[in-house]
């Protein structure tokens, strides 16, 4: 993995030079696993910000706190760490600009949608006269196409994301509570991803457990999309909807991931939206290929969409990789033409507000002639029986 990072990064820094950019000043977290091969717990959220600096003809630097100093040396393949202090003449501010050099540029390349404020103030105040140039799209661009490596650890991902989902299914009945779902599918994912480690090496770093608070409704809950884990139980004939996409990630890559379920029986209403969630995805999947756009592809579901009487409500899915969120987006107005190695969670959803929604979502690799799933799982109506008689 670091020798992939190495060469990221020097393929990062020739489009830099390429593109006229002296300095760039890298901030965001996903951007800085990419490139250096390392990950910090206790960011800019808590005013401990870290820097990748790259200036022309010369070796990469990062800017980190003095707590982490020893994690990130061991992590990275950069041999250039420079600690900051809270106060005095080593305050991050000053070490940044050390790395920064001199003379003073007259432009930064930064990633400005992303960039801290108080990093922003730091240019402002130290280098008024210079402008931030935005260097979100090169690197975008960069991470697009997924390598063998990244689709590998993706893959696993995956697999780790359908043992959350049968931990989930396995616990769900009537009278259990929502959050009891929710261990249940921490307690599995965490068992299977630990099973893809060895404990050594830059592996060492990389933690098994599946955190984050768990997205699952029930009942008529189902419209609200993105609520989290109560202590509501389920009841007989609820719709259970469970996304994993703020919680599969494995090695820093993200997936998307969604199922919905249904306690001991569904109505003929809630099995036509579901249904009609799932044909909307798998005619969004059935259009994907390389040299097609991104927008037609939300185009195909749409029409799902409107042939059974409901409106499209949101995009058809999202690129993924280190981020959460990645260019580009399977939406209208998007036509970034597909190609092999992208990677994308694509998703299926209906919503009847006030009564419950429909859903489902897979991520997936672009391929030639068409994808291949990176989530596998059923995704016929499924309707839990009493535990008792499974």
């Amino acid at each position: 993995m670091l020798d992939e990072a190495r060469s990221r990064t020097a393929t990062f820094q020739a489009r830099l030079k390429d593109a006229g950019h002296r300095v760039a000043v890298i901030t965001d977290e996903s951007s800085i696993a990419y490139l250096a091969g390392f990950w910090g717990y206790l960011g800019i959220e808590f005013g401990r910000p870290t820097m990748l600096v790259l200036c022309e003809g010369a070796a990469p630097i990062i800017v980190t706190p003095l707590m982490e100093t020893e994690m990130v040396s061991t992590m990275t393949w950069i041999e250039d760490v420079r600690s900051w202090e809270d106060a005095g003449p080593d305050h991050w501010t000053a070490i940044l600009a050390k790395a920064i050099g001199e003379p003073a540029p007259r432009e930064f390349a930064v990633e400005t949608r992303l960039l801290p404020a108080i990093v922003r103030d730091f240019f402002t105040e130290r280098y008024p006269d210079a402008k931030l140039r935005d260097v979100s799209p090169l690197l975008g661009e960069q991470r697009m196409i997924k390598s063998p490596l990244e689709i590998g650890v993706m893959r696993q991902a995956g697999a780790i994301a359908a043992a959350m989902m049968d931990g989930a299914r396995n616990a769900m009945d009537a009278g259990v509570p929502e959050y009891e779902v929710a261990l249940a599918v921490m307690n599995a994912g965490t068992r299977k991803a630990a099973g893809f480690l060895t404990g050594k090496g830059w592996e060492a770093f990389v933690s098994p457990m599946i955190h984050n608070l768990q997205i699952i409704q029930s009942g008529a809950d189902t419209s609200m999309v993105h609520r989290r884990a109560s202590v509501k139980p389920l009841d007989p004939g609820d719709p259970v909807y469970l996304c994993f996409c703020n919680m599969v990630q494995f090695k820093q890559y993200k997936l998307g991931f969604d199922r919905q379920f249904f306690i001991h029986h569904v109505s003929d209403e809630a099995a036509h939206v579901q249904e009609t969630a799932v044909r909307a995805q798998q005619a969004a999947l059935k259009s994907m290929r390389a040299g097609v756009t991104a927008e037609s592809v939300a185009a195909a579901a749409n029409a799902v969409y409107r042939d059974n009487g409901f409106s499209p409500g949101y995009r058809t899915g999202r690129s993924i990789g280190v981020a959460y969120l990645e260019a580009p987006e399977l939406k209208e107005g998007d036509k970034t033409i597909l190609r092999p190695g992208m990677t994308f969670a694509v998703d299926g959803g209906v919503t009847v507000e006030g009564k419950f929604g429909g859903r489902i979502g897979d991520s997936v690799v672009v391929t030639e002639t068409g994808f291949d799933y990176l989530t596998n799982y059923p995704r016929e109506l499924a309707v839990l029986q009493a535990r008792a008689a499974r």
